[in-house]
């Protein structure tokens, strides 16, 4: 209604689909020929697109921005064997999946679209995270910054139109269990010995098995994030720990006055220190 008036509007549209429990709707039902998550996802292509045909019927799909993205990688429940018999990986070639500290636990589609503003076919390496949204349409909305919201958000707006980065140098994830990781340019530094989530090896596992509480990886080069380099590269580890160290003093990775965590953040291994 509000596009129609020709009015500015939002719309934030959470798709319990395709989290569990599993349920896809005929005619999805057996309609990817794979298994019920491959239907399930096949409905939500569906509704994206009953989405986008809306905003085209109200006259306002060209200057419309829309973001489809998720928030974690593909959960077990997907049945990856079955996928993968398919020709079907979730994970896209990286490591992990969902609750994992690997890139399989947190990389996820980010498609946009906005043809009045954004042109089309593009593609970018730039690094990015599901709190730049926020930054991003403040931009777009010609919003002045304020001083306190959006504390890790930086705008995409400038990788929209083209640039290479949004000014963003790092990013921290977390795994289910709370391992920390950073990312630092093409380098990923994880503080666990494991996956820190679902897959093998977990934290217990590989902490009996004697693994390193740290690992490094160069995304770069090896983007399965199987080859541990913090050994050969302590440089690289304690840069990349002082990195997330001073991000979480300053409660925040965005330029501007110190804001203070809502707990107690401890993110280094037992029988690890800062540098």
């Amino acid at each position: 209604a509000e596009a129609k008036m020709g009015k500015p509007f939002f719309l934030y549209l959470p798709l319990p689909a395709p989290h569990t429990p599993i349920v896809p709707l005929p005619p999805f039902k057996g309609a990817s020929g794979i298994n019920p998550y491959a239907d399930f996802v096949m409905q939500t292509d569906h509704h994206m697109g009953q989405l986008l045909a809306a905003l085209k019927e109200a006259g306002v799909d060209d200057n419309t921005l829309v973001i489809f993205t998720s928030d974690n990688g593909c959960s077990p429940e997907g049945k990856f064997a079955i996928l993968k018999e398919k020709g079907h990986d979730p994970s896209a070639g990286y490591r992990g999946h969902k609750a994992d500290i690997y890139e399989g636990g947190h990389r996820v589609p980010f498609v946009v679209r906005w043809p009045q503003g954004i042109k089309a076919g593009q593609k970018t390496s730039a690094l990015a995270c599901l709190t730049d949204i926020y930054s991003t349409l403040e931009d777009i909305a010609d919003q002045p910054r304020k001083p306190s919201g959006g504390e890790d958000g930086f705008s995409l707006l400038p990788v929209f139109k083209g640039a290479a980065t949004s000014g963003r140098e790092t990013l921290i994830s977390h795994s289910i269990s709370g391992c920390f990781s950073i990312r630092h340019g093409q380098w990923k530094l994880c503080l666990s010995a494991g996956s820190g989530g679902w897959s093998a090896p977990g934290e217990k596992d590989a902490k009996a098995k004697g693994l390193p509480p740290l690992q490094l990886f160069d995304l770069g080069t090896e983007k399965s994030e199987r080859t541990n380099l913090a050994a050969t590269n302590p440089e690289r580890v304690s840069e990349m720990v002082r990195l997330l160290d001073k991000e979480v003093k300053n409660g925040r990775c965005t330029p501007g006055d110190t804001v203070k965590n809502d707990r107690d953040v401890t993110f280094l291994p037992k029988g690890v220190s800062l540098p």
